[in-house]
């Protein structure tokens, strides 16, 4: 009798594991996201955090991808590599098919290596990394991979962008970075592009910083002033501008601040009003730049962001985290899969128009994406102002995708279809 009852329910659970296994194949595309979400650095992360879920709602509104809605999942890495890796291991462990992370090239480099190995030994259960903001040069270039695909410019490009922008009169600079990938590779690609484009400009200062560990300024801000130097230039981010800045405004030193980050959460807070007009950031967007280009769509959805996260001072300054969820979304349904070497070779060569209007481009040859950028200058006078300071993200000027298209050493190592 015994032997009956457990073959009957042997057969009922053989039932319903036929039943449900179609409907949890269907279930949400889950995508992991690292970034830190303690720590120092967490005021960023959270703000990454909170645009992707707003922008992930809005493509569910549309449809998800093949009928399926997107569900993100949020991993915290601290700011640490270690951690960063764990996030990895719970999201191959669960099948998603994509790790995001936005915030440090050193976490970035070491996704790319466990990623690369992971999908070379699970051919059956691979990822794609989801590059949102990690930007040294290098991980495009020498050690680029063809399962990861970056959706931010890298430095190179952002510092063309930052270098084109210095006025004739600035010929004197400081550069203060921060001493791990990303800031190294701002300060070797800054001064390229320095000699490249502007070669009458002199560095008069150089120093690299510990990332995350400096509390006081004060004394940097000295130099730059014993310097001479008309602008200070910085690929810092997080508390690392924020206090760079809080430091210059509080000595009143006359300089005027081109950076990289300036425009993150955080940063106008603690520029404040001292800071109008002296202040200039390289940034994917402006809350002010639809209603610069008369653009009313993309007005009223940068500000549905507010509607829908009350209370929230930090600017939508992510939009372009939109632009990933279309390709995304475009590549789901093209293959009709969410299988990542499906999705890769999908992604290769995608071309899409932006929130903007404006082309962008997945390059085939390095996963760089190609798009427009602009640097913002921080001043009065604009419709949007950010974090309730008075001060708004002015365009200062637009630099199409197409004026960045800057060679690649990458040589991208691709899987059999």
């Amino acid at each position: 009798m015994k032997s009956i009852y457990r073959a009957a329910l042997a057969a009922l659970a053989m039932m319903l594991s036929v039943a449900v296994t179609p409907a949890s194949a269907q279930g949400t595309i889950k995508l992991a996201y690292t970034d830190p979400l303690s720590g120092a650095f967490a005021q960023v992360g959270d703000a990454n955090l909170k645009m992707w879920s707003y922008l992930i709602d809005y493509i569910n509104s549309k449809g998800g991808a093949a009928g399926r809605k997107f569900e993100l999942v949020p991993f915290d890495n601290k700011s640490q590599p270690a951690d960063a890796l764990l996030a990895l291991k719970s999201a191959t462990d669960q099948n998603m098919p994509f790790i995001v992370q936005c915030s440090g090239s050193n976490i970035a480099a070491a996704l790319i290596e466990a990623i690369d190995k992971h999908n070379t030994r699970n051919p059956d259960n691979r990822i794609i990394y989801i590059n949102c903001g990690a930007v040294a040069t290098e991980l495009t270039n020498e050690k680029c991979s063809f399962w990861h695909f970056r959706f931010d410019l890298n430095v190179a490009q952002k510092a063309e962008v930052l270098v084109r922008a210095l006025p004739k009169n600035i010929t004197k600079v400081y550069l203060i970075n921060q001493d791990y990938l990303f800031g190294q590779s701002v300060q070797r690609d800054v001064k390229a592009f320095l000699k490249q484009v502007r070669p009458d400009v002199q560095v008069v200062g150089d120093e690299l910083i510990p990332l995350g560990k400096i509390q006081d300024f004060s004394p940097y801000i000295t130099k730059v002033k014993a310097s001479g130097a008309q602008a200070l230039l910085s690929g810092n981010w997080g508390p690392d501008i924020n206090l760079l800045l809080k430091a210059g405004f509080d000595a009143g030193v006359d300089l005027r601040y081109y950076t990289f980050y300036a425009h993150l959460a955080g940063g106008p807070t603690t520029i404040g009003p001292a800071g109008d007009g002296k202040v200039y950031s390289v940034m994917p967007n402006s809350e002010n730049l639809p209603v610069e280009k008369g653009l009313k769509d993309a007005d009223e959805f940068i500000q549905g962001f507010h509607k829908a996260n009350p209370g929230m001072k930090f600017d939508f300054s992510s939009v372009g985290f939109r632009t990933i969820l279309e390709y995304l979304q475009e590549a789901i349904n093209k293959t009709g899969s969410v299988d990542p070497t499906k999705i890769a070779f999908a992604l290769e060569g995608m071309k899409r128009k932006d929130l903007f209007n404006y082309d962008t481009m997945m390059r085939k040859e390095d996963h760089q994406v190609i798009m427009e950028y602009m640097v913002g200058q921080l001043s009065k006078g604009t419709k949007y102002d950010s974090e309730g300071t008075g001060l708004g993200w002015k365009v200062s000027a637009i630099v199409e995708g197409k004026d960045l298209m800057q060679p690649t050493s990458c040589i991208m190592r691709r899987p059999a279809k």
